[in-house]
């Protein structure tokens, strides 16, 4: 009578070692398949919001799926480092095989489901997505440039799939826009690991050693300028004036972005930009000046 007692709190530990495996944490990230729906103006139904719900959850589904399998191939590995020993599947609350097979049947359900509830476009982007992570995982994350390449990738991707799913034309503005602005924060976080990480031995990313920061400044400053033109052709392409509207706020919200940037590019200038989500929630002026370039762009979706 006493087996089943044991056993529960080993099945519990085990289902709360694989969602913790799944990073929960990062799964806000996933909040950009709304990206390409919402400068599209498409958010204002039912339909819409439940189809987006659906990609949500197909996307982090997907997302898990890599981080399940990374883990499980990097036992050994994580298990030799001070922090990442206390992974679940390191230190043993999920055990390596059973990583792999959750991991396994993730990558093949996400992309079936997709077909079923989404459309193909939809399923051949998250296979794509889910095929990209794992290569990056066993071994382009050891490529230079194109370690950058794929994470800014993985956000553009989640970024466009919204849009594929809901069958909304993506705008070439659209796409150069996010694409950049994406490296822009990847490659200032690579830039802030490599300052934090200079004279140090042990760097948590074994191609920080091999980017210069000169390099990584150079990278995130191009980017910068990139995204802050491509926002600029995207905004003026409505023309320049207000037409039915009250005030040309598309254009209007050019400033809001391009302080934004600027913003960020304190911290990314600093070497603080290690952690994105920290600077974009914790930094007071910069959520200000968000949320102003959000209402501005709101605003002119709905051509008030």
């Amino acid at each position: 009578m006493a087996e089943p007692e044991t056993d529960e709190p080993k099945r519990r530990g085990l289902v709360a070692g694989l969602i913790r495996t799944a990073r929960p944490r990062q799964w806000v990230k996933n909040v950009l398949v709304v990206a390409a729906p919402a400068a599209a103006g498409e958010l204002f139904s039912w339909h819409a919001l439940a189809g987006l719900a659906v990609v949500f959850v197909l996307f982090t589904a997907a997302a898990s799926a890599v981080y399940l399998i990374n883990d499980a191939r990097d036992a050994d590995a994580d298990r030799a480092h001070p922090v990442k020993r206390r992974r679940p599947v390191a230190a043993g609350q999920v055990p390596v095989p059973v990583a792999y097979a959750t991991g396994g049947a993730l990558a093949v359900l996400v992309p079936a489901a997709a077909v079923v509830l989404c459309n193909p476009m939809t399923a051949a982007l998250l296979t794509a997505y889910v095929a990209m992570q794992l290569a990056y995982c066993i071994s382009l994350k050891h490529v230079l440039v194109v370690d950058l390449v794929v994470v800014t990738t993985g956000f553009l991707m989640r970024a466009m799939i919204g849009g594929l799913a809901l069958g909304i034309p993506l705008s070439r503005w659209f796409l150069i826009t996010t694409g950049f602005g994406a490296l822009f924060m990847v490659s200032a976080k690579r830039y802030s690991e490599a300052v934090q990480m200079a004279g140090r031995a042990g760097a948590t990313r074994a191609l920080l050693t091999e980017y210069t920061t000169g390099y990584l400044r150079f990278v995130w400053q191009l980017a910068a300028g990139v995204a802050v033109l491509a926002y600029c052709l995207w905004a003026m392409e409505e023309g320049g004036v207000a037409g039915s509207s009250l005030l040309p706020w598309r254009q209007l919200s050019m400033a809001a972005f391009i302080l934004a940037i600027l913003r960020y590019a304190v911290f990314a200038d600093r070497g603080t930009a290690g952690e994105p989500e920290d600077v974009v929630l914790k930094d007071r002026a910069l959520a200000v000046i968000g949320m102003v370039w959000l209402a501005m762009y709101a605003l002119a979706v709905v051509n008030w």
